[in-house]
């Protein structure tokens, strides 16, 4: 079962800007306090095609779980491991044309993929019927899929599938009334929720992040950074 939520947003700030704060939203929560989650980031690749200009890069991010709450309680604990306070890695890649004004993103987990797959999907774009230097339109289309179901069906079958989710639930039965099917619906409608929920909190660091370089510039912002890292280095034990 697959199950996609598509929005879309414009930011008051053009193109350039808007890229840059893509790469930045993630290095410190001091510069976007929306990004307390992300433990750690790691750049694996960039790099410039020389015939098209394009920047190509690829990144590592390690956040606290993305799975819900509501998700985790519904999976038995040789899935989950008994605790919901797991990290996740998250890949992303990007490619920007500033030539021709767009930016295409993909983040994809690359834990938890056989009981949630979350693709998330972004096309920034200088719009058509708008003044260029004042607005970046974002197109935003993010694909859940979860295959918890089929893994039931194909290593227990049905009717023992049922019969353990009902043990692994306390006897109640929620598993056993939803059925392999009914199991990947709803986790794949409350992981498109919580996805809701976080959009909007992406976008507000967004918007506190391109304000900080309207305000100050990038020199600025990267002061910014760079005292916050000299704090966190200086507040590890040694």
């Amino acid at each position: 079962m697959v199950l996609t939520h598509t929005t879309n947003h414009t930011y008051s700030h053009p193109f350039p800007t808007v890229t840059l704060a893509f790469f930045l939203r993630y290095c410190s929560p001091q510069l976007n306090p929306f990004a307390s989650h992300v433990l750690s980031t790691d750049t694996i690749e960039s790099r410039v095609d020389p015939v098209t200009g394009r920047l190509h890069t690829t990144r590592i991010h390690l956040k606290k779980s993305r799975l819900p709450p509501a998700v985790m309680k519904l999976l038995p604990s040789s899935l989950t491991g008994g605790t919901s306070d797991k990290a996740s890695y998250i890949l992303e890649t990007s490619v920007v044309d500033m030539r021709e004004g767009w930016m295409q993103t993909e983040s994809r987990n690359l834990n938890f993929v056989g009981v949630l797959s979350v693709v998330e999907r972004q096309l920034y774009t200088v719009p058509k019927n708008k003044p260029a230097v004042e607005n970046t339109e974002v197109e935003t289309k993010v694909v859940f899929r979860s295959r918890l179901g089929d893994r039931i069906r194909d290593r227990l079958g049905q009717a023992q599938a049922q019969a353990e989710a009902a043990a692994n639930d306390g006897g109640g039965g929620f598993f056993a009334r939803l059925g392999a099917r009914g199991v990947q619906r709803s986790i794949e409608t409350l992981a498109s929720t919580k996805t809701q929920d976080q959009l909007g909190k992406s976008r507000e660091g967004m918007r506190i992040i391109l304000e900080r370089l309207r305000q100050t510039g990038i020199m600025g912002v990267l002061e910014l950074r760079k005292m916050a890292s000299q704090r966190s280095s200086e507040a590890v034990p040694h």
